[in-house]
């Protein structure tokens, strides 16, 4: 197989990318990475693509490697409040305004932008190809992961240990046997639908 060929950025420039948009209960976490072109982490890839295992591993990395790092969140109430869309590129900003150093220039997985101060450029699928979102992804999916850990000693029924807020048909069953949690995305159709009832 070819070795990939990824977009490595320099040392002011920040990747950005978040996880959690889909689930019905949790926040939605963005994190913005600045990675030190000199120092090299092996096996950056898209978060959805690596093993549990493998991204606690990177995440370890990635925070003792980069050049700067944030991680910014919104949860559920700020989630119903602006929807998902807006609270999503809020936690982009959150993130990036967060970086020290201050980047000159962010690139954004997707195609949507944050209002930043700063150059940015829209990447579809960016965490496949460039190096610092690719890093970002990571950061904010094993940060959303432990979050959904930490929520499931408090409301065990879910099952958020294993689904992590996403919609399974586990999750659908739980949420009808024992109604929405404080963490729920009350504007979620699922959710919306069963508090109507």
């Amino acid at each position: 197989m070819a070795e990939k060929n990824w977009i490595v950025t320099d040392c002011c420039t920040a990747g950005v990318d978040e996880a959690g948009r889909g689930p019905l209960a949790g926040p939605v976490v963005a994190a913005a990475v600045i990675l030190d072109p000199d120092i090299s982490i092996p096996d950056l890839d898209d978060s959805k693509k690596l093993s549990a295992a493998k991204r606690d591993q990177l995440f370890q990395q990635i925070q003792q490697r980069s050049r700067g790092f944030s991680v910014r969140f919104c949860e559920a109430t700020e989630i119903d409040q602006i929807n998902i869309l807006q609270a999503t590129l809020l936690a982009m900003k959150k993130a990036v305004e967060s970086l020290h150093p201050i980047p000159t220039k962010v690139l954004i997985d997707g195609n949507q932008s944050p209002d930043l101060l700063l150059p940015t450029e829209l990447i579809v699928r960016g965490d496949q190809t460039v190096t610092a979102i690719s890093a970002a992804s990571i950061l904010a999916k094993v940060t959303r992961d432990r979050i959904m850990l930490d929520y499931h000693q408090q409301y065990p029924q879910y099952g958020f240990d294993c689904h992590k807020g996403y919609p399974t048909r586990a999750h659908l069953k739980a949420l009808k046997t024992h109604g929405p949690c404080p963490i729920h995305r009350r504007s979620f159709g699922p959710v919306r639908r069963l508090l109507n009832e």
